[in-house]
């Protein structure tokens, strides 16, 4: 998953923090305590794709209604838009470990509600509270693990966010595929949410606050006494004098420029650096959400069903692959961002998930023309009035193939010798279902037999690998890295608005797209959305790789281009020490 920030370390750090970590245990049970978040987060947003096609199963009208699926999935993206803001809130005056467990009480309500849920719309607000807690999580965890750890290690505890969240990915299709044969398989799978949150929950209980946020509410003893478990005892003092040369600056800058949302965004707004920012920090956003990165994490069983594959054991197992590839990226991110830089590694990456896209496309357009054909005799040969309707009044049938059939909200019975093979279009009911697989014949609903499946789910892998090293984790760098520091919050906060907002949009209308567009045409779509955000990354987005803050915003104010349309006069690298 893609929402969550992340801090880069480098290697150094990496060895820093085991060294830091195994000699004081206590920095290491702050950061996981606060992890388990990023951990909820990828879960809840990942289990839904498997625990969608068994909730189809239950409720014929979720299997009827194409957006009832795409709401079900999407209220989490839109609760967690909402839960962001009131995190942000949250934060601020009651603490980060307030707002984490109040994350947990939504994640732990979610779960339940979802798990007991006797009709579609219960689903639905268990995913709005769900989403809450991850809109929540993925703000105050990151947050909370920044500031209760030292600063020479802080990337890479905070790193260990963003892989718990890709961890949770993971899980999700584990815990899915284990419940695949369990008696009421979507409400365990969706249920167990509820478990981790109730962890964390006590977990946070006998944790302490942030000292950042104990200091700027002026409880120094408070604070100091937390550092003091964290900090060697001659870096203590250091450390407090830092933390208060910190929030006075923080506090001269509110006083600048206001304490209030409006404030604060009107003068981001009139800044000409920060807007340079925007245009990068919400260009990488958008692009990395138009790539459809989040259709293939939610949806992910599903494309699969749609590349051919009926069992929805066999689409979860196949799934899993896609999961972990992406777990995988992002420590192959963390391994080589620093090296190749920000910049070239999104450029690198959108070509790689255009190629992908534009090959899925032929591919599913393959599959589609070469779909068996439907047979007059098969289609007759289960029960009277079971043939699909519009097949039989179609005035000419023999065009009919499988696609036809399904695209008439019809199901494909294979032939029994050879799935391959002309078989039956009958009408979507379970007694028909039932009677197909008696005779040991494969239903589909969603997509058709093909010998290109398998060609599918390869490239699908591919562009995962190709998305998660780069569009999957760079972005969330660049945005870190390209605001200056009194607008960083608010600059960061309307990026991750843009990113939530993206998220729901593609969520919310891919099903529909695949029903209008069909799925090559839908992933066209995708590659020339990323076309468009190629152009835009490399038109609007600097490179931030080994730059000072000072530096980039000297790069920003003087106004950014890329390479390729500098005059040689304007070509020369910035000289810090000459500004």
């Amino acid at each position: 998953m893609v929402e969550g920030g992340i801090v880069k370390p480098d290697r150094t750090e990496f060895n820093d923090c085991w060294k830091t970590t195994w000699e004081t245990p206590y920095i290491m049970r702050l950061a996981l305590s606060a992890g388990i978040g990023g951990l909820l987060f990828g879960y809840d947003t990942g289990v839904i794709s498997g625990a969608l096609l068994y909730i189809r199963e239950e409720f014929q009208e979720v299997e009827k209604k194409t957006w009832l699926q795409e709401v079900i999935v999407s209220m989490a993206v839109a609760g967690a838009i909402f839960g962001a803001a009131i995190g942000g809130w949250m934060n601020d005056w009651f603490g980060r470990k307030l707002s984490i467990l109040v994350a947990d009480a939504f994640f732990f309500v979610g779960a339940i509600v979802m798990a007991l849920a006797p009709a579609p719309w219960m689903i639905i607000v268990g995913r709005i509270f769900v989403g809450l807690g991850v809109g929540m999580a993925s703000m105050t965890a990151p947050l909370y693990i920044s500031e209760a750890s030292p600063a020479r290690i802080r990337g890479a505890l905070v790193s260990t966010n963003g892989l718990l969240i890709t961890g949770g990915q993971f899980l999700s299709y584990l815990i899915n595929l284990a419940f695949t044969h369990a008696p009421g398989t979507w409400r365990w799978m969706l249920g167990v949410a509820g478990l981790p949150a109730v962890v964390q929950f006590f977990l946070m209980l006998s944790l302490p606050e942030s000292p950042r946020w104990l200091y700027r509410r002026n409880k120094v003893e408070e604070a100091r006494s937390i550092l003091e478990k964290i900090y060697p005892a001659d870096e203590v003092e250091a450390e407090l004098t830092t933390l208060k040369n910190s929030i006075e600056a923080e506090e001269a800058d509110e006083q600048t420029i206001g304490n209030n949302l409006t404030s604060k965004l009107k003068g981001a707004l009139s800044n000409v650096v920060v807007r340079r920012g925007l245009y990068a920090g919400v260009t990488v956003q958008v692009a990395q959400q138009f790539s459809g990165i989040n259709t293939v994490m939610y949806y992910s069983p599903t494309i699969v069903q749609l590349a051919g594959f009926a069992s929805n054991k066999t689409a979860l197992a196949l799934s899993l692959i896609t999961s972990s590839l992406n777990a995988i990226g992002s420590i192959v991110s963390m391994a080589f961002v620093n090296r190749y830089g920000r910049r070239r590694m999104m450029i690198i990456s959108m070509f790689g998930i255009i190629t992908c896209l534009v090959i899925l496309s032929v591919v599913f357009f393959q599959a589609a023309s070469h779909a068996p054909k439907i047979s007059q005799f098969e289609s007759t040969h289960f029960i009277a009035n079971g043939t699909c309707l519009d097949y039989i009044s179609d005035p000419n049938p023999t065009s009919w193939n499988c696609m036809s059939c399904l695209k008439a909200d019809c199901g494909f019975c294979s032939n029994g010798a050879n799935e391959y093979s002309p078989g039956a279009c009958l009408a979507k009911t379970t007694d028909l279902e039932n009677s197909c697989h008696g005779q040991h014949r494969t239903w589909f609903k969603e997509g058709c037999p093909s010998k290109f499946g398998f060609v599918a789910v390869v490239f699908l892998g591919l562009y995962i690998i190709s998305f998660s090293p780069g569009m999957g984790t760079v972005p969330w760098i660049v945005n870190s890295e390209i605001y200056p520091l009194k607008y960083r919050g608010i600059g960061g906060g309307i990026a991750a608005v843009f990113n939530w907002t993206s998220n729901l949009i593609v969520s919310l209308t891919f099903l529909t797209l695949t029903k209008a567009l069909g799925s090559s045409g839908t992933f066209l779509l995708f590659a020339g959305y990323c076309v468009i955000g190629l152009v835009f990354i490399y038109w609007f987005v600097p490179e931030t790789k080994g730059l000072q803050f000072e530096e980039v915003e000297m790069m920003l104010k003087s106004g950014f281009k890329p390479l390729a349309f500098k005059s040689k006069k304007n070509s020369q690298p910035i000289n810090i020490s000459s500004i």
